[in-house]
């Protein structure tokens, strides 16, 4: 790849260097979190993670695992920095979002350290472009210490199934209400929209259901307009789990294959609607 021969401009070594052979990939998962303006970057040794957040109450991280890359070289035990993902994606995109059919776009994407740009180096066709991105201070991130023994409730849903009900549910509604539990109803989500309550039901053996490990029925509300940005990553999966812990905050992990086949995770964290009451359930 001509780009992977790129120096450094002044001799000093990069603290974090990658090279993709295509640069939708990296591209369409961070569109998958793409709520907000900005977002936190960690590189370890594992690949990359890119986290965003919104108001301390929704949270989401693009994994990009270091075997994706052709090329992955971090010189430090983590690099982090804070970087204006709508100006990355545009970077990102710069010879449009689809190429025409057996070409790609190029990338190599090199990070000096602290107080220094992220630079791309973009190919495509022959023609290279350089982009030269600011990055900033990371914001301290929220902790919401989702570990496995803290896990409440789990299923694995195909993709599929979860797109459908996002497309039957009422979305007028403010909250959507999810109630697991190892008796029936099972799996139910539940809308209170202009038209009225909307109830959908999963039975444990359904097709869809790939996992299911429930130990207790919880039953939280979550803001529509929090849950909306984790569309964008259903779209794009196969998979999905869902995951509860005894406070009722919600992880929704999304399985994405690639067009090589490669696997990538993409995970939203919300928390549940206060709002809610014994008397309301």
């Amino acid at each position: 790849m001509p780009l992977s021969a790129q120096p450094p401009a002044n001799g000093e070594p990069y603290v974090l260097a990658a090279s993709l052979d295509n640069a939708r990939h990296l591209s369409s998962l961070l569109r998958a979190v793409h709520f907000q303006d900005h977002a936190t970057c960690f590189a370890t040794a594992n690949g990359l993670r890119v986290t965003v957040e919104d108001a301390k109450c929704i949270q989401a991280n693009a994994f990009i695992q270091a075997e994706i890359f052709q090329e992955f070289a971090v010189q430090e035990e983590s690099v982090t920095f804070r970087i204006n993902l709508s100006v990355l994606l545009d970077c990102l995109t710069i010879f449009g979002t689809s190429s025409l059919p057996g070409t790609s776009t190029a990338l190599r994407m090199c990070y000096r350290g602290y107080g220094y740009p992220l630079m791309l180096f973009l190919e495509e066709g022959g023609v290279v472009t350089v982009c030269k991105i600011n990055t900033q201070e990371p914001d301290e991130l929220l902790d919401f210490d989702f570990c496995s023994t803290k896990v409440v409730n789990k299923i694995i849903l195909q993709s599929e199934g979860l797109r459908e009900a996002f497309a039957e549910l009422d979305m007028t509604s403010e909250v959507l209400q999810i109630t697991m539990s190892p008796d029936k109803p099972y799996f139910r989500l539940s809308t209170f929209g202009n038209a009225g309550s909307a109830h959908l039901d999963y039975p444990k053996d359904s097709d869809l259901m790939e996992a299911f490990h429930c130990n207790q029925t919880q039953t939280n509300r979550y803001k529509i307009s929090l849950l909306k940005p984790s569309t964008k990553a259903l779209a794009l999966s196969c998979k999905v789990s869902i995951r509860t812990d005894a406070q009722g905050f919600l992880s929704l992990q999304y399985m994405i294959r690639n067009e090589d086949g490669q696997i990538c995770f993409v995970e939203y964290y919300c928390c549940p609607d206060e709002d809610i009451t014994e008397a309301e359930l």
